[in-house]
């Protein structure tokens, strides 16, 4: 994965938890989601959640 080893990953996410710490990290994680999730819908042109309910 991107030429990460164990050892970066833990870094990367020693990293975060200090900048944004703890309680925030499934925040983040949950947004991250949501994003990713909206932009492969928007990739197929599926109508959101939204639109569904609208009509």
């Amino acid at each position: 994965m991107f030429g990460l080893g164990l050892p970066e990953m833990l870094l990367i996410l020693l990293i975060l938890i200090l900048i944004f710490g703890a309680s925030r990290l499934p925040e983040l994680g949950r947004g991250v989601g949501e994003g990713i999730r909206n932009f492969k819908r928007s990739l197929r042109d599926e109508p959101s959640d939204d639109e569904k309910r609208r009509a």
